[in-house]
Parts: C-alpha cells; sequence; structure tokens
C-alpha cells in the first residue's frame, strides 16, 4: 500500500499527495478515476501521472473536500488508492 508523502489543506480541498509531480512528464484528472473515488468520498478528484518511458498510470494525488478533515482525508484517500491501483 502507498503512504502520502504530503497532506496539505489548500483552498476548498485536502490535498493528499502520493508522489512527487516532477517525476511525471504527464499529469491527469481522468474521469474513470471518478467513481472509485466518488464511492469512498464524494466530490473528491484523483490526479494520475504517468512516466515518458512507462504506458502505466499512477496516482499522484487525490483531492478531497476540505469538509472531510485532514485526519480522515489520509484514510480516504489510502482507500481510493486501493480501488485504483488493485
Amino acid at each position: 500500500m502507498v503512504s502520502p508523502n504530503t497532506v496539505e489543506t489548500e483552498d476548498e480541498y485536502i490535498h493528499v499527495q502520493f508522489r512527487d509531480p516532477d517525476q511525471f512528464d504527464e499529469i491527469r484528472t481522468p474521469d474513470w478515476a471518478e467513481n472509485p473515488a466518488h464511492s469512498v468520498s464524494e466530490g473528491s478528484e484523483v490526479r494520475m501521472g504517468r512516466e515518458e518511458e512507462n504506458d502505466d498510470w499512477e496516482v499522484e494525488s487525490v483531492l478531497l473536500k476540505k469538509s472531510v478533515g485532514e485526519e480522515k482525508a489520509e484514510e480516504k484517500a489510502k482507500q481510493i488508492v486501493d480501488k485504483i491501483e488493485s
């Protein structure tokens, strides 16, 4: 299981970062990731990254609504990553 690198509150979201965005050549918020994300926490978003030499997309970060709270945000973000990467 991947553990978050940082958990920060920004504007209306709590940003739970799992991987350094600088390691990716491309970062997207794919529509297909919305279903597993919303099944854990309504209104959350998943940012996926892809390295140039690799076709695999990995979760870079998860954004959860600020109302979730930082303590629960980390737990919920891990659940979302588990659903996507398993």
